[in-house]
């Protein structure tokens, strides 16, 4: 099928067959995908018009955990790319009679599928099913371990307001023990010379994450002035077994960004969040609304990362 001209730039320069995680990726690779998301931003009206450079394709949502915002994101671009799109519920299929996970993605991809969207709660579920299957593979989240297009989400979104990251302070505030978005954040942003931040209770915060170049900080305060952009992540009760602190509301006093924080900032900060956001808990109303915030960017920008990985591990792709 043609490619609009928009994309001929980029075709025949992604080599990979999977998008699993940032960590592997190099900086150009990096670039690539951000480079495309844009170009589909301005191309198509801020990814609202319907492009037909997938059509034939077929890509399968097989997402094992709840999600509002991915699979939608992943949903609506396949489909503003042209390609059918199936998705699959675990509740209903023969997982639930016994069938093992790897037997199930087989007994998809037999029915001639181009791409499949993994979201499970086992670290490394995608990456088996990229060494067992032939179609191209999609990490939307698994465990604690990473989420590379809501990285990438982020990463754009800091790019389209604050330029080049090279410089930049970003600080990821929160649940870093459990939090997969900032694994890919912090991998993403450090190959594009950004400096990182992590901060938040020694329980949540480890160590030895200096081991890899990120400063670790128990004090909002005491790194707030420096920061260029704050990204809030939200406390995962769910995957913690004990709590880390003793009461939510000890936490929103020492981490919430709120209107006096706000005071004492940047006068440029953005206040970034991954979603769901806990009103009250990491961000008040007043500063999740306010000027400085572009949550609902990253929605957006959600979008277009998720068409460009789907453009590129399927007609973008070199071939050999």
């Amino acid at each position: 099928m043609e490619t609009p001209g928009f994309l001929e730039p980029f075709k025949g320069r992604w080599t990979k067959r999977h998008l699993l995680d940032l960590e592997s990726l190099s900086s150009d690779e990096i670039t690539l995908l951000l480079d495309v998301a844009q170009a589909f931003k301005e191309s198509t009206n801020n990814c609202r018009t319907k492009l037909s450079v997938l059509t034939g394709r077929t890509s399968v949502n097989l997402f094992f955990e709840d999600s509002t915002r991915t699979r939608t994101s992943f949903s609506l671009a396949s489909r503003r790319l042209g390609a059918d799109v199936i998705e699959f519920s675990a509740s209903s299929s023969s997982l639930s009679k016994g069938e093992t996970l790897l037997d199930t993605a087989k007994t998809i991809q037999s029915m001639c599928i181009d791409t499949l969207v993994c979201r499970h709660k086992a670290p490394g579920t995608p990456q088996m099913l990229a060494e067992n299957l032939d179609c191209g593979v999609i990490n939307a989240g698994d465990g604690p371990h990473e989420h590379p297009t809501q990285g990438l989400l982020d990463i754009l979104t800091i790019r389209q307001h604050r330029g080049d990251l090279a410089g930049k302070t970003v600080a990821l505030v929160g649940d870093i023990a459990h939090s997969r978005t900032a694994r890919s954040n912090i991998w993403g942003l450090q190959k594009l010379g950004a400096h990182v931040i992590v901060c938040g209770p020694s329980t949540l915060v480890s160590r030895r994450w200096e081991e890899f170049g990120v400063e670790v900080s128990y004090d909002l305060d005491s790194i707030l002035e420096r920061c260029d952009v704050l990204n809030l992540l939200r406390i995962q009760f769910e995957r913690q077994y004990t709590r880390p602190f003793p009461s939510v509301r000890e936490y929103a006093l020492l981490y919430a960004m709120d209107r006096k924080r706000m005071q004492r900032a940047k006068s440029d900060i953005l206040i970034m969040a991954p979603g769901p956001i806990n009103r009250g808990v990491e961000i008040t109303p007043e500063v999740a609304d306010g000027e400085h915030s572009v949550i609902l960017h990253q929605v957006n920008n959600g979008l277009a990362v998720r068409m460009a990985a789907m453009w590129l591990l399927n007609e973008g792709r070199a071939t050999t």
